[in-house]
């Protein structure tokens, strides 16, 4: 299976966290700004990333306390890709949203907006 069709299919089998802070997330809904899920990045496919602001957001279960070096090395390979990486415990979206929507709104406003692209030639004003 491609990494396009496992991000599908991860789309479709959503956790509840997941699927509460798909919630707050979607359709510009956060700051404004855009969210994708269960997007393939090279050989991982990430929860949530925000390609406007380099911010990829994952979400962790209890399974994942086995997952450290496999997660560690994962963080790394995003950062090199120049993205950072916020993790959340699933418990912690079901029980403090708004602690996590605070904490990525707080990264998100010490992030910097890109500068907008410069016309290609032929298009602007003359």
């Amino acid at each position: 299976m491609s990494n396009l069709d496992h991000a599908k299919s991860m789309r479709s089998a959503q956790t509840l966290a997941e699927e509460r802070l798909w919630y707050f997330l979607r359709a510009h809904r956060f700051l404004g700004l855009k969210f994708k899920r269960q997007k393939p990045v090279g050989p991982y496919i990430v929860d949530f990333i925000c390609m406007e602001r380099g911010l990829v957001i994952e979400l962790d279960g209890s399974q994942h306390g086995d997952q450290v070096a496999y997660d560690l090395e994962r963080d790394a390979w995003l950062a090199g890709q120049g993205l950072t990486v916020l993790r959340f415990w699933n418990h912690d979206v079901m029980d403090r949203t708004e602690n996590v929507l605070e904490r990525i709104g707080q990264f998100v406003e010490a992030v910097p907006s890109p500068p907008a692209p410069l016309p290609q030639a032929g298009e602007g004003s003359q």
